[in-house]
């Protein structure tokens, strides 16, 4: 299989993958949202985002297999001063074990260092999120801190890696 991965902007017609995403409870406990967002505020998040991450502070791209979109991409958290950004990666789950994330996360690193001029990239994973901890070894990141009680997920706080990529 020859497929072609790629990260492009958000269109409206993304709208039921990111109502999909944004709303999935099981996602939340991995991100810091804990509320569902409607369709409305999505299109309004679509249609007011500049696409500048200078100007909104993050950059969120859709990832595109032979032109369907999969999953999203985040940069997020972005410190122009230190040169800087927090990464985030969601594929839907009937795309997930493709080695989908791992080419998106190696795109987002080229587009950071070639385009943005970034210095770090860096993540924040749950320690039992093993699927999640491989992917980032994989791409390169290196653990720098084990944040404790870093994640609560309703019922417990749970440990967290920090991993950082030198772009």
């Amino acid at each position: 299989m020859n497929e072609q991965l790629t990260l492009r902007a958000m269109e409206p017609e993304d709208i039921d993958l990111l109502y999909r995403i944004e709303n999935d409870r099981s996602l939340w406990d991995v991100g810091s949202t804990n509320v569902p967002y409607s369709r409305s505020s999505l299109r309004d998040f679509i249609i007011n985002t500049s696409n500048d991450i200078y100007t909104d502070k993050q950059l969120r791209l859709m990832i595109c297999v032979d032109g369907h979109a999969v999953g999203i991409a985040d940069l997020m958290n972005f410190d122009p001063r230190n040169s800087r950004a927090e990464v985030g990666i969601v594929i839907m789950k009937s795309h997930r074990r493709r080695g989908y994330a791992l080419k998106a996360l190696a795109l987002m690193a080229n587009y950071a260092a070639e385009v943005i001029h970034l210095h770090q990239l860096y993540a924040y994973v749950a320690l039992d999120n093993q699927p999640s901890c491989q992917l980032f070894h994989k791409a390169g990141y290196h653990q720098q801190a084990t944040l404790k009680d870093w994640l609560y997920d309703g019922s417990g706080y749970h440990d967290a890696l920090l991993l950082q990529f030198f772009l």
